[in-house]
């Protein structure tokens, strides 16, 4: 009698949306994901940029999509794109804007900048999750990244601040809605970015840690899997790491 060959059932290949992956940590992320073996869909604001971000990636297994979260169009083809990869196991909105520079106080911030900051760092990145919820089929994870701004009290950060703790709760409330996904808000820290540089104009940052080294937490948050709810990327990684 022949034997017959065992069949292999491949495992299908975890997909990502990442926004904002064109520097700092959504460049970081992205290719810390793209060496698991992920296959991504990526975007940003700069077409050049983007494509440099992800030109040391496999062939095949990044989309990269140029554009504006805040632009209902470009969300929608973000999701496409996920759905023609295959699906989605994991939101990350971590595209943000800082606001002015020289940070304003709540007293000079120009009400059109205001509205500006919550469109983006608020209602796109909610608009983009119910964009992609009938892709999120548990265990599937939205990671939201914010900052210890949201829930701390410093000159200056006041409106950048309230808008991450407004998507921080708004996370939160998603996770009570939809207990059958992982709902996390991540601050990742005081990291050696653009965005962080330009919070602090003229000013030398280079003793911040580069965003490569929070990607571990990232890691870590998927491999264990933790309820939902608000972390700090130091309480995930190593103490040597910190």
């Amino acid at each position: 009698m022949t034997a017959t060959p065992t069949q292999h059932k491949e495992e299908p290949v975890p997909v990502a949306l990442v926004t904002g992956a064109s520097r700092g940590l959504g460049r970081a992320l992205a290719h810390g994901l793209a060496d698991l073996g992920w296959s991504l869909v990526v975007d940003a604001r700069g077409a050049d940029d983007l494509r440099s971000a992800v030109r040391d990636l496999p062939a095949g297994q990044v989309v990269a999509l140029p554009g504006d979260v805040t632009d209902p169009p470009h969300r929608r083809d973000l999701v496409a794109a996920a759905a023609a990869l295959g699906g989605l196991d994991l939101l990350v909105n971590n595209a943000s804007a800082l606001g002015p520079s020289p940070l304003p106080s709540v007293a000079e911030v120009p009400p059109a900048a205001l509205r500006a900051l919550w469109e983006t760092n608020v209602v796109a990145p909610v608009a983009l999750v119910q964009e992609a919820l009938p892709l999120l089929v548990p265990p599937a994870a939205v990671v939201s990244v914010t900052s210890d701004a949201a829930v701390g009290a410093w000159p200056g950060w006041g409106p950048y601040g309230a808008t991450k703790a407004a998507l921080d709760h708004l996370t939160a409330v998603l996770a009570a809605e939809r207990p059958d996904l992982r709902c996390w808000s991540l601050d990742p820290g005081d990291l050696r970015t653009r965005m962080h540089q330009d919070a602090f104009p003229g000013e030398d940052i280079s003793d911040r840690p580069v965003p490569e080294s929070v990607v571990p937490a990232f890691v870590r948050l998927l491999d264990e899997r933790p309820p939902s709810g608000r972390l700090r990327a130091a309480d995930l990684l190593p103490a040597v790491a910190r």
